[in-house]
């Protein structure tokens, strides 16, 4: 019998192929050859790290994930395109022969392989308001991403963040829907490039939606604000965070990830209004929804009805992924109560149908099905001279000048003596931020790229003395002071933080700089504005360079005139905490910086 099925869709495989047939077409024969258990292992993702190989095999899995961190034993871009080959060759051994998708967090260039370009944050790339720029950017991840093999980014970001103290605020191009909406679809268009080039990958719009609107102290996942609770009016919703989703469907991206926040009390992954009646039937989405990591387990009840629930809503793949060493389901429990859920009647064959189909599609549309594998020939530029120049340009793009008192900036090139202090001038881990080789990031030189006092060092004349110290102490001979300081990496709910004023460590710097008695630049690496209202006073300029990813010698670039500085807040700069949340449209409060608000020389 299992030859015989096997036989009947090869078969039809080959007549889909043989025969000019629409994509339509050929989804919907090969979807009336499939069996239960073939459609919901195509609704299945699994992350590699849990994932046993051959189980590709045995359950038809549709899709693999690389979450933060999760990289093969070698962690070189041709480690990561021979282990994806190795799973296409599996998926090209189950009885459909139906192609994975693999997808990644590349959401600042492909950031689990080191040697990456690692571009500006978003909320650094929203500061240029340079449309052509996100796409280039996006251009540039993308071929990085598919030198690796894979196919499929959980990228753009279309939150519309209005409380800075969200861990994950830097994920957003600005509080202005309109920008994100404009922004949002340059990074879409640069990573799936009309699908008609090799290194073309799915983009995926997140998180749908209201993410950016949660509550303080309603947070879930022991968090204090993310995944909390986002109370949105319908005329809300629509005016603001659908915004950036139309221009995005319109454009034809390709997925939508669920957000993992409650909308109005409801779980999102259980809003069967949030993706059956307003995303596709109403905005006509025609792509597939992806669920968040585990996002189907935090819906109330038991596993079994979260499986139900979420399906039923929309959720069309379900990122299972498998953490069972984290307290996550097994991906076998989901495969087998799926299954028991749709032979006990509680979700259609339709749905099912519907689901797979979308993703067939998209499989499709992609160029899976006629070529799986690795295209190797961009491997040769990865991390390359060409790829980092762009990232430079926009780390110089992205840089906000807030002040410069006497036209201190820019700094002579001939300067006698500089001190740089701060924990942030030589460490590249804390100028990329989260999600960078790991899924939080982490301190420390991690990776290729320029630190900002590198950029410095390389900027000067010989003849200038160049001092660094982490507490700011040693700089008694200098004539100016550039002090780096900020917030160490951190990425999701782990950076909630209910206080943004400066760390003890950095106030420290800053009170031994002042010592000096000399001129002082300040530069601020960060995923948010900080309260720095009772410190600023002191400072002479003050630069927000965000987390501006490996490429530091962009910033000295401003600091020393090789680049006038051009961005200007995305954003408004909150004056104290007394102010957050706040809309940047409403008159009744005045921040210490306006939107749009940025110096230049």
């Amino acid at each position: 019998m299992t030859n015989k099925l096997n036989l009947i869709c090869t078969t039809i495989l080959l007549i889909s192929f043989i025969i000019p047939k629409t994509i339509d077409e050929k989804v919907e024969h090969i979807i009336s050859e499939m069996t239960l258990d073939e459609k919901i292992g195509q609704m299945t993702q699994v992350d590699r790290r849990f994932l046993k190989p051959n189980d590709i095999i045995k359950y038809g899995i549709g899709s693999i994930l690389s979450g933060g961190g999760s990289v093969p034993e070698d962690n070189t871009v041709e480690g990561w395109a021979s282990m994806y080959d190795s799973f296409q060759k599996l998926a090209q051994q189950t009885r459909c022969k139906i192609p994975i998708i693999y997808g990644v967090d590349a959401v600042h260039g492909h950031n689990n392989v080191p040697g990456a370009t690692i571009f500006p944050h978003n909320i650094g790339l929203g500061c240029t308001f340079n449309s052509d720029l996100v796409k280039k950017v996006s251009e540039v991840t993308a071929k990085e991403v598919a030198a690796t093999g894979l196919n499929w980014n959980f990228a753009p970001c279309l939150t519309i963040p209005n409380d800075e103290r969200w861990g994950r605020y830097y994920e957003g191009y600005s509080e202005d829907a309109e920008l994100v909406s404009k922004l949002g679809l340059a990074a879409i268009q640069g990573y799936q490039n009309d699908l008609n080039k090799g290194h073309s990958i799915a983009a995926c719009a997140k998180h749908f939606i209201g993410d950016g609107a949660t509550i303080w102290g309603t947070g879930d996942n022991n968090y204090q604000i993310d995944r909390g609770n986002a109370i949105i009016s319908n005329e809300e919703l629509r005016e603001k965070h659908l915004i950036p989703y139309i221009n995005a469907i319109d454009n034809g991206v390709l997925t939508v990830m669920a957000s993992f926040n409650s909308y109005n009390g409801l779980k999102c992954h259980a809003s069967s209004y949030l993706f059956n009646d307003l995303l596709k039937e109403e905005l006509g989405f025609e792509g597939f929804v992806i669920s968040d990591w585990r996002g189907i387990d935090e819906i109330p009840g038991d596993y079994k009805s979260d499986i139900i629930t979420s399906i039923n809503a929309g959720i069309d793949m379900v990122m299972v992924p498998g953490d069972v060493i984290w307290g996550g389901e097994p991906y076998e429990k989901f495969l087998k109560l799926f299954k028991e859920s749709v032979l006990e009647d509680k979700i259609s064959q339709d749905r099912i149908n519907d689901a797979v189909r979308r993703i067939l599609k998209v499989k499709f549309m992609m160029g899976l099905f006629d070529d799986p594998y690795a295209n190797r020939k961009y491997i040769k530029d990865f991390g390359s001279k060409k790829h980092r120049k762009i990232a430079k340009e926009a780390v110089r793009q992205s840089a906000v000048l807030l002040k410069n008192n006497n036209d201190i900036l820019p700094l002579s090139k001939k300067t006698k003596s500089i001190h740089v202090a701060g924990i942030g001038a030589n460490d590249i881990g804390m100028q990329c931020g989260g999600w960078t080789l790991e899924w939080q990031g982490k301190m420390g030189n991690i990776t290729e790229g320029t630190t900002i006092l590198d950029g410095i060092k390389s900027t000067v004349s010989k003849k200038t003395e160049i001092t660094y110290s982490k507490d700011g102490l040693g700089g008694e001979n200098a004539e100016v002071g550039i002090i780096v300081i900020g917030e160490k990496p951190y990425a999701e709910g782990i950076g909630d933080k209910e206080n943004l004023s400066l760390s003890k460590q950095d106030i420290l710097v800053i009170e031994n700089m002042k010592k000096l008695n000399i001129p002082l630049v300040v530069i601020m690496l960060s995923g948010r504005p900080l309260i720095v209202s009772d410190e600023i006073n002191s400072w002479d300029a003050f630069i927000a360079a965000w987390l501006p990813g490996t490429e530091g010698d962009g910033i000295s670039d401003i600091l020393f005139g090789d680049y006038k500085p051009t961005g200007k807040l995305a954003f408004s700069w909150p004056k104290s905490m007394d102010q957050i949340p706040h809309d940047y449209k409403s008159n009744t409060v005045k921040p210490l910086f306006d939107y749009k608000f940025g110096l230049t020389y």
